[in-house]
């Protein structure tokens, strides 16, 4: 007899109507949340589901497609693909949010009246530069004359030194008034002296907050021509979304429900531990009031888009509720489906995660603090072959304004070529921050991981003539990029074995492309030793010689086999081998594929 505490469970109630046979199961790609995955514009993409019956008769099945922009479904067959196990493809020349069911029935019943319906899968089609794309981040604040402040107009006279450098994306800090309450100083110092001009994350002053201009920088119009002359020049404008405010902005006194208030009536600074931002405030949203103060931080993303800017990288997401963030991406790519948005998130794996689940495009990583070949290998192959490459797109930086790694305060030019290397190609996704980077600074602050005289507290003057800065090699990778169709995706990522911990070595193939990256880790020292491929993976048979065209030095070399000889020198401390396949023509000669 069972006890009241111990109720018999509930009886489950009966479908809809049992007389459908079939069961939808195993609908590939997809992930386990539910959540959509994630494609780019001209992917062809297979889809497969595995379609049960009981006994012997046969099954048929559909793929149910609703194109973005549409509430109509298009109707696709599944062709068997054995094992019970059925596949259509789907070639998404659409950008926005697609939706997929599968719909099977047993087939001596055409009539369909007793078809299973599978729940609806979404895939979210971005365009290309959500997958392909180098960043560059500039202060426009530091390209005016020495000691002057720079403006969206001098800011133009940039634009040609950025693009020969191959970028396709230029950063631009955020580029509002800032505030004077709490305004930080030289290295982060709580007291400003008079003419600091302060972190521009510090949002807000008299003249007005997130969709307002700095007044040094110029007006709106100027920002208007700024972006039309770097499309000119083949560049998109990205611009940073910090949702805090400084004490001056204009919504603290107009919506004092936005913020929370201690006892005493002040409002508590910004914290991400272990950093603190006494210059900044950040918005309650718990507020009885979030309703308006969603609606306002979605339209600060519409305002900029009104201005011809579709990419964002958006501040410290982690800090801000997931399910904000799930509601203003769905809002916003409801009207501009090309919106992009890349997270700025060094936080917890699940929680970077979790946002790239519910909409982010793409996101920061850890890259920038694994040094070691272990470390490299392990982390580049959970996010490329794994689940998690269904949805998170990872963008691999070297350096930041708020990060200056060991490997780059110590480890000299080479330090700064072996990470460019391995950011460019790792990932079809990276950028850096310059000009730092390519005129290698490498000073901390005693005791911080960041700059010293870091820019974000002074106006910097930098000298981009310089003869050894790191622009022409910059260029050169990323034109290799270009000319790659491998280096533009990341599932064809495979590591191959080296006999020396300092060398590390990994391919990436798509189709019939295949490109071969060595790279040491050693910045003081020649290291030689020799690479085990994994010639399968490459596309080379274990017999026949294959050739590898150096796309950084120019030269070419006959390998034989899967154990092949390499050395590097920290005057360039990687290589990047093009691989060219032997082949016999219909004339039966030979030739390099």
């Amino acid at each position: 007899m069972l006890h009241d505490d111990f109720p018999l469970p509930r009886e489950p109630a009966m479908p809809t109507d049992g007389r459908a046979r079939v069961v939808v199961a195993a609908i590939e790609p997809s992930i386990a949340s539910g959540h959509p995955i994630k494609r780019i514009i001209g992917d062809v993409l297979p889809i497969s589901a595995v379609l049960l019956a009981d006994g012997h008769d046969g099954v048929a099945g559909a793929l149910m497609v609703r194109r973005p922009g549409s509430n109509a479904w298009a109707e696709q067959p599944l062709v068997a693909a054995g094992n019970d196990r059925y596949g259509a493809t789907l070639a998404l020349d659409r950008v926005g949010r697609w939706e997929l069911r599968v719909e099977a029935w047993i087939a001596s019943r055409p009539d369909r009246t007793l078809a299973t319906k599978s729940d609806v899968h979404a895939i979210v089609v971005d365009p290309v530069h959500a997958r392909f794309a180098a960043w560059y981040e500039l202060f426009p604040r530091s390209t005016g004359a020495a000691g002057a402040h720079g403006t969206f107009r001098t800011a133009e006279a940039w634009l040609p030194y950025i693009r020969d450098m191959g970028f396709d994306v230029l950063y631009l800090p955020p580029v509002h008034p800032i505030g004077i309450t709490h305004r930080k100083g030289r290295d982060n110092s709580t007291t400003a002296r008079p003419g600091e001009p302060g972190s521009p994350w510090a949002i807000g002053a008299a003249q007005g907050g997130h969709t307002a201009i700095h007044p040094e920088l110029g007006t709106l119009d100027d920002f208007d021509r700024f972006v039309a002359r770097a499309h000119d020049h083949g560049l998109m404008i990205a611009l940073d979304i910090a949702f805090q405010t400084s004490p001056d902005h204009p919504w603290v006194a107009e919506h004092p429900a936005w913020f929370k208030r201690r006892p005493d009536g002040t409002i508590q600074c910004a914290e991400n531990p272990p950093k603190r931002y006494e210059d900044v405030y950040p918005f309650d949203f718990e507020s009885d009031d979030w309703r308006a103060l969603w609606t306002a931080l979605r339209d600060v993303f519409r305002f900029w888009i009104d201005h011809g800017v579709t990419v964002f990288r958006v501040d410290n997401p982690h800090t801000k509720p997931i399910g904000f963030w799930e509601w203003c991406i769905a809002s916003i790519k409801a009207r501009h489906p090309e919106a992009t948005f890349l997270a700025e998130a060094f936080t917890r794996p699940h929680l970077k995660y979790g946002l790239a689940k519910i909409g982010f495009s793409q996101g920061y990583t850890y890259f920038t603090w694994r040094s070691t070949k272990a470390d490299l290998e392990r982390y580049m192959l959970e996010l490329t072959d794994t689940e998690v490459a269904e949805y998170f797109r990872p963008s691999l930086w070297p350096n930041t304004p708020d990060i200056l790694p060991e490997d780059l305060q110590h480890g000299g030019r080479a330090a700064f070529v072996s990470r460019l290397v391995l950011a460019a190609t790792l990932s079809s996704h990276w950028g850096i921050y310059g000009p730092a980077f390519e005129l290698m600074e490498h000073v901390a602050r005693p005791g911080s991981g960041e700059y010293l005289a870091n820019e974000k507290y002074e106006i910097k003057s930098w000298d981009i003539t310089r003869s050894d800065s790191l622009a022409r090699t910059i260029g050169a990778i990323n034109r290799i990029r270009r000319e790659q169709p491998a280096l533009q995706h990341n599932e064809g990522l495979c590591f191959h074995t080296t006999d020396d911990d300092m060398l590390v070595c990994y391919s990436k193939s798509h189709g019939d492309d295949a490109v071969l990256v060595v790279v040491s880790l050693d910045h003081h020292h020649r290291r030689s030793g020799f690479v085990q491929l994994d010639l399968e993976t490459l596309g080379v048979e274990r017999s026949t010689p294959f050739q590898v065209h150096d796309l950084v030095g120019g030269g070419r070399y006959l390998w034989h086999g899967a154990r092949n000889y390499v050395e590097l020198d920290p005057a360039m401390p990687a290589q990047i081998f093009a691989i060219r396949r032997r082949v016999r023509s219909e004339r039966d000669f030979d030739y390099w594929l």
